[in-house]
């Protein structure tokens, strides 16, 4: 590897709770042998916010022996605490407080986290995405903030898609938070949240923005099976290679749009990767 290259990993949707052993496994097994540089979880480490699923969630993590930076999912609010959601919604992070949105700068490149989780919207789905003012002035804060000559890759838990009618879109804001990112030396946009990998252009007023989506590390597949993103910056050029267990090459592990939710393809018409690994059930939710 080139002295000014860096080696990433990117995963996503761990789900513990219904996490895939065997894949989690296979991960411990390649950070030992290929040595990344750095790690970003982009969010749904647990299944339904439990303890005990953030309890094994963080003694896996800990075992990591690399700089990590975790995303908060919406999955990791809490499910059935309503006064811990709304008031100390991060609670049940604390085992690993320092790791959640953090900033990791190496020599080049950093990755910057972008908060789209939330504890309550004026719509009735909670799980999409929403990026308040706040976080975004945050994210761009911190890019502006980076030494010169140094790219950014901002990390969230929803793609920045404003898939669907302005009352159901995945993520809300996703489009202005993409105009401004544009403006900015960003690489790329992490995210998870739908299930399948992706690595698509997307275009704003502002200029075009990759956006880079990793599968999921769960039982609960759509189109694919278990994977994770390796990341290779090589001082110019980021590719992306779709890590899987059963070497399906990386074209045929992505979908080439984003889907609304993370929900197996049913009808006609939804984004599915190639290789179309679709469950013959929908999986497990509990």
């Amino acid at each position: 590897m080139a002295k000014n290259s860096k080696l990433l990993f990117h995963l996503s949707d761990i789900h513990f709770g219904l996490e895939d052993n065997r894949a989690l496994d296979w991960v411990i097994q390649e950070i030992s042998e290929r040595q990344p540089d750095a790690m970003a979880i982009t969010g749904d480490l647990t299944m339904r916010a439990r303890h005990r699923e953030f309890a094994a969630a963080t003694q896996w993590i800990r075992a990591l022996d690399l700089p990590v930076t975790v995303e908060v999912g919406n999955h990791d609010m809490p499910y059935f605490n309503p006064v811990e959601r709304f008031f100390d919604p991060y609670k049940r992070f604390r085992g690993m407080s320092e790791l959640v949105e953090r900033e990791i700068d190496l020599p080049g490149i950093a990755i910057v986290p972008l908060k789209t989780a939330t504890r309550a919207q004026w719509r009735l789905n909670w799980s999409k995405g929403w990026v308040t003012d706040r976080a975004l002035q945050q994210c761009l804060d911190a890019i502006d903030a980076l030494p010169a000559g140094t790219q950014a890759l901002v990390a969230a838990h929803h793609p920045l898609r404003e898939v669907g009618t302005k009352g159901t879109a995945l993520t809300k804001n996703g489009g202005r938070a993409l105009n401004e990112l544009a403006k900015r030396p960003v690489l790329a946009v992490l995210s998870g949240h739908v299930h399948d990998a992706f690595d698509i252009i997307e275009q704003t007023e502002n200029g075009p923005v990759r956006m880079i989506g990793a599968g999921t590390l769960s039982q609960r597949t759509r189109s694919t099976p278990p994977s994770f993103n390796e990341l290779h910056w090589d001082g110019a050029v980021l590719t992306v290679r779709v890590r899987n267990l059963q070497d399906v090459a990386t074209r045929d592990m992505m979908i080439d749009d984003v889907p609304e939710d993370a929900s197996p393809p049913r009808e006609a018409g939804e984004p599915v990767a190639p290789v179309r690994q679709v469950p013959r059930t929908d999986p497990p939710t509990h």
